[in-house]
């Protein structure tokens, strides 16, 4: 195993098969090949769905800075720092400012349609789905369609793995550290 992670971080030159293609996909993207996805190539239909539905949400119809602040929300709520320190960057590089995504990371913005949005994912997060109509109705009001409010769905259920992943295998963070809020 490397450094603290509880399961072994796959050496992507020793990676064989789909996990070392999916791999070489992810260095692509990148640039580097994060500790989180050398985690999850330990399982290959892991890393073929999360890194698929990275892809798949990267194309939906939610803006990347948007898909970045749900995360950062959903990372503190979770109190996973990997992912926090992983999706700060990422919305920053998507065009959100840091006051944005510190604000984000308490569930907040000063954009309404944003705001909504975020409510939701910690609703869902908080109580495990079991939101109310006015719930949806809000994200409505906000002005998400029906297939965007789907999305969000879709957003706080790949970040639930995320977020899961690290922190029960308590994969290193090699990303530049952002504090959690206090629990």
């Amino acid at each position: 195993m490397s450094q603290s992670s509880r399961i072994a971080l796959v050496n992507p030159a020793a990676a064989q098969g789909e996990a070392g293609q999916l791999l070489e996909q992810i260095h692509g993207a990148f640039g580097v090949i994060p500790n989180m996805f050398r985690a999850v190539a330990n399982s290959p239909a892991a890393l073929r769905s999360m890194w698929g539905s990275f892809g798949a949400l990267g194309g939906g119809a939610l803006p990347a800075r948007l898909g970045e602040q749900i995360a950062v929300a959903i990372a503190d709520r979770n109190g996973c720092e990997y992912c926090l320190a992983a999706h700060t960057a990422l919305g920053r590089k998507a065009g959100a400012s840091a006051q944005e995504m510190s604000a984000a990371q308490a569930g907040q913005s000063t954009d309404p349609k944003t705001a909504a949005a975020l409510t939701f994912a910690l609703a869902v997060v908080e109580n495990r789905a079991h939101v109310q109509e006015a719930d949806v109705a809000s994200l409505r009001g906000a002005g998400f369609s029906d297939g965007e409010i789907v999305e969000i769905m879709a957003h706080v259920a790949l970040n639930l793995f995320t977020n899961y992943v690290n922190v029960a295998f308590a994969v290193p963070v090699d990303f530049p550290g952002v504090k959690l809020r206090a629990q």
